[in-house]
């Protein structure tokens, strides 16, 4: 099969293009053509190379995937061969504590498609068969895989772990990012007030077209002297921060008293320092949060398919250039989800 691998760590040129073993579906698992993959800011990692995950070389990335089965195993449930599926990316074993608690992401052996296995950043995958979702048949594949990991990363910040609550504000870092875009979507139907904040003034207007209340420039502007004139000095009673180290200080800062920050991940570097007393004496909250529960990701697949969520599509490009779509979102210069599309012989 046609496929980008990544060869050795380092630069968006490791991504090589080329002829790669055909995937050879196990007990339980399915083969699917892809059509689509989207990127994750963990391809990235896994192409530079980062302990959670000690890939041996050469790995296939592409996390989030749609495209059309193959083949199945004998016992293979409510699928037929040819039907349109999303892939789930949560990898579980199914039996642990956390699994039969529905609590996918705290999994004993809990790994990410595309990661712990090859992805998607070929023509075919195989994939565990309950890891297949149908796809909604008013989705192209391309909307299909824009839109399960980083939206269901948000959903489970905001409601699972946030515990987010109609009329409460809610400040959403990066808003042009994958998550961020799926925040300012899921905080909105929530019934929240939403304060996006972006890094240029074009994505001023597609934030507010997913539904942001007010959106801030982080990139020139005072985000905590804005949040605080906007919400009249009180603060924001939740944040979503995938950002990490450039933005935690100020997402304490603008909490109001008794809020909390939810924290999925650490773009801009995994160190934070604050005041210890500002966090006791106003009560507020830091929580983690992991990937979310193949539950919520149904929920979230049956609000698209409605289109009361929608993928944000930035760039679609061929398999053959993943390493340019590499450069273009370390460029950060997309609002969105960037795009992979298969085409086979």
């Amino acid at each position: 099969m046609k496929g980008v691998a990544i060869t050795e760590h380092g630069g968006p040129e490791v991504l090589q293009y080329g002829d790669w073993s055909d995937p050879q579906p196990g007990e339980g698992e399915a083969l699917i053509r892809v059509r689509a993959c989207a990127l994750n800011h963990l391809d990235l990692w896994l192409r530079r190379g980062i302990p959670a995950y000690r890939l041996s070389l050469p790995h296939i990335p592409g996390s989030d995937v749609a495209g059309e089965i193959l083949s199945l195993p004998d016992d293979k449930g409510p699928f037929q061969i040819g039907q349109k599926v999303i892939v789930n990316p949560n990898l579980t074993c199914g039996s642990c504590r956390a699994c039969r608690d529905g609590e996918d992401s705290q999994c004993d052996s809990f790994g990410i498609f595309g990661a712990k296995t090859w992805g998607g950043y070929a023509e075919l995958a195989r994939v565990p068969v309950r890891n297949l979702i149908p796809m909604p048949e008013n989705l192209t594949f391309e909307e299909a895989a824009a839109f399960p990991l980083t939206f269901l990363t948000a959903w489970h910040m905001l409601h699972s772990r946030g515990r987010i609550r109609a009329g409460e504000w809610v400040l959403v870092w990066a808003a042009g990012s994958g998550v961020g875009s799926a925040a300012v979507q899921i905080a909105k139907l929530s019934g929240a007030l939403v304060i996006a904040t972006v890094g240029s003034e074009q994505k001023v207007e597609k934030a507010q077209t997913l539904g942001a209340d007010f959106t801030l420039l982080h990139s020139r502007e005072d985000v905590v002297q804005q949040v605080r004139a906007i919400t009249e000095g009180r603060g924001v009673d939740l944040v979503v921060d995938h950002i990490g180290q450039q933005t935690m200080p100020q997402s304490l800062q603008v909490l109001a008293k008794g809020g909390r920050i939810v924290t999925c991940g650490a773009t801009t570097g995994p160190s934070a320092t604050f005041d210890i007393r500002f966090l006791f004496s106003r009560q507020l909250s830091i929580i983690g949060s992991m990937m979310g529960r193949t539950s919520e990701l149904m929920t979230i697949v049956d609000l698209v398919g409605q289109r009361k969520l929608k993928p944000v599509l930035s760039d679609v490009l061929p398999l053959q250039q993943a390493a340019q779509a590499h450069r273009l979102m370390e460029s950060r210069s997309f609002f969105g989800k960037l795009v992979l599309v298969v085409e086979s012989d």
